[in-house]
């Protein structure tokens, strides 16, 4: 058997070949991909090479966000048919190393995520036609639940552990810094929790758009109105909680400056070293977290789509088929039209 496959080979140099696909041994499953996102990390790979410490080095399928069906079980697989929709968690934790000991996979010593770059050899993606993949790494997902949706599920899983490192939201002030895929996710889930106010930045219109339909209470192009945002600044500053999700430096200090004393900064973007006023985060109190990927949070997210609680579609800016992978990855890195751009397969 074959697929087709959409590989990296160096900065801007993508690429749809063809490769050998494997039958499914012991404890796998052979998936036709559906949809696939593209993703900040998978734009920084093809564009830049990479992002901060992490670079690509060798041949690599991209893509971490995807949803497809069950084609052929291995031997001893249960819980899964042919013909089931799932939606694909792209971690796979060894589950021996002492991270994984103390129930924080995502810090596991020894992880295999798709189509990351980060050890050598780098770990292929998902966007291809046919997939060979743990059936541990399979969640089934509701007949009536478009691929699409399901395939975001990995950025939710994501946005999801991001709350989890914050207080409770309920009848709180938030702030969300960056109208990215990630800045849209946690507007939403900020919503879900009950925030009473929820503000959005972001240098686009087209991004703030989709935040506002997704619970923001009001959005702010500090491109264009940076002003706007001295209000909150006030008496020490007005919110209770922060996602940074741009990691953009200017970004990072307007959350600190409008954060209240012993207000909560959860820093979602990522990036190479940025500077931070630190002698602020000290003066306020300021209690900050950083966010990394996802554990169990992935089967919630699943959930929450299933249940038409987080209306994932509504950031889906455009869809492109695999024969045009070039214009998808064009597409998803103009913000000026973009938040999430996804691919389907199925050749």
């Amino acid at each position: 058997m074959t697929t087709r496959v959409c590989r990296l080979h160096g900065e801007n140099d993508l690429r749809l070949e063809t490769v050998a696909l494997s039958e499914p041994g012991p404890g796998e499953v052979l998936v036709a991909v559906g949809a696939g996102g593209i993703c900040g990390s998978d734009l920084h790979y093809l564009l830049h090479g990479g992002f901060g410490p992490i670079r690509v080095r060798e041949p690599i399928i991209l893509g971490h966000e995807a949803a497809g069906t069950v084609l052929a079980l291995g031997d001893g697989v249960t819980g899964l048919v042919p013909g089931m929709r799932v939606a694909l968690n792209p971690s796979q934790p060894c589950g021996t190393c002492r991270f994984c000991a103390q129930g924080v996979h995502q810090h596991c010593l020894n992880m295999r995520f798709k189509g990351s770059a980060m050890y050598l050899p780098h770990e292929q993606g998902m966007f291809r036609d046919r997939l060979t993949i743990a059936a541990a790494q399979c969640l089934p997902v509701a007949d009536h639940v478009p691929l699409s949706s399901a395939a975001c599920a990995e950025p939710l899983a994501v946005c999801l552990h991001a709350r989890n490192q914050a207080p409770p939201l309920k009848g709180k002030r938030v702030l969300v810094t960056g109208a990215g895929p990630i800045g849209a996710l946690c507007t939403a889930l900020a919503a879900e929790a009950g925030a009473a106010d929820i503000v959005v930045t972001d240098l686009q219109d087209a991004t703030l758009d989709i935040a506002a339909r997704l619970g923001a209470t009001r959005t702010v192009n500090v491109a264009r109105d940076a002003a706007r945002m001295e209000e909150y600044m006030a008496e020490k500053g007005q919110f209770d909680v922060a996602f940074e999700c741009s990691a953009a430096a200017p970004a990072i200090r307007m959350a600190i400056e409008t954060l209240r004393p012993r207000g909560t900064l959860v820093q979602v973007g990522v990036t190479g070293d940025v500077t931070v006023p630190l002698n602020m985060i000290v003066g306020k109190e300021i209690r900050l977290h950083g966010s990394q990927r996802f554990d169990g949070e992935f089967a919630e997210a699943v959930a929450l789509i299933e249940s038409g609680a987080i209306p994932v579609e509504r950031m889906i800016t455009a869809t492109f088929p695999l024969e045009e992978a070039e214009a998808a990855f064009a597409a998803a890195a103009d913000r000026s039209r973009s938040v999430k751009v996804q691919i389907t397969f199925g050749g």
